[in-house]
């Protein structure tokens, strides 16, 4: 039996393709086959257009578009995690090194933890090395020249929901706030920011160091706008 390969958990940065690591750069390079989570509808996530501007079209180089599926339904869920961490397993047990390329970072609210919780249940003799990346949040403290914590200074990073108080209460006991995801719940943060006098400590970010990057300090442009998905807003009282 050939020697099982290593999966790595490549993180590749926010959008801005100058945003990776040297080290992440090289294993790009190095690794045979180069998984990414490929949308059903076509179009390329971030991870996978920074991967293709840095990895070379050669005879000995996969590049292995994996779908997701975007469900809550447990049932579906474990099927086709099942199905994808045995994808990626044929190549490792082929002795090949998988670099898996996320958004961001690997361990944070990432594909990838799913991938390697899998591999590790269902192939725990599969070496794992995880590369660190940049956030979106660090992405848009850097954009917004905000330092997010200094001194003894208390930091919360929140995904938004439709629960008020939560997110009331998450404002409240930390100096800075950073909201993912708050596109679907924006008129109600933005409520609860004029409430306790915080309208004008908020900037919000879609898209944050990519080309299409979009970015508000002023609220009352917010209340018209419409958001995509990947928006964050950032909170700083002081």
């Amino acid at each position: 039996m050939s020697k099982i390969g290593t999966l790595y958990g490549l993180g590749v940065g926010p959008g801005d393709p100058e945003l990776i690591t040297v080290k992440a750069f090289r294993l790009l390079q190095q690794s045979p086959v180069i998984a990414y989570p490929k949308k059903r509808m076509g179009s390329k996530s971030y991870a996978h257009q920074i991967a293709e501007m840095y990895v070379k079209p050669a005879p000995d180089k996969e590049m292995l578009g994996l779908v997701f599926p975007m469900t809550r339904d447990p049932e579906i869920l474990e099927r086709e995690w099942t199905n994808t961490v045995q994808i990626v397993w044929e190549r490792l047990s082929a002795g090949k090194d998988v670099a898996f390329v996320t958004e961001g970072d690997p361990l944070f609210y990432s594909t990838f933890i799913h991938m390697m919780r899998g591999m590790q249940e269902a192939h725990p003799e599969v070496p794992i090395v995880t590369i660190p990346g940049v956030s979106s949040f660090l992405g848009a403290a850097a954009r917004f020249n905000l330092p997010l914590a200094d001194g003894d200074e208390q930091i919360g990073i929140i995904p938004a929901t439709e629960d008020r108080d939560a997110m009331r209460r998450a404002i409240e006991s930390h100096d800075t706030v950073i909201f993912l995801k708050v596109a679907k719940v924006l008129p109600m943060i933005i409520g609860l920011l004029k409430e306790l006098g915080l309208a004008d400590k908020a900037a919000v970010a879609t898209k944050v160091t990519s080309s299409e990057e979009m970015v508000w300090t002023d609220m009352r442009e917010l209340e018209r706008a419409e958001l995509g998905y990947l928006t964050l807003m950032v909170v700083k009282k002081g």
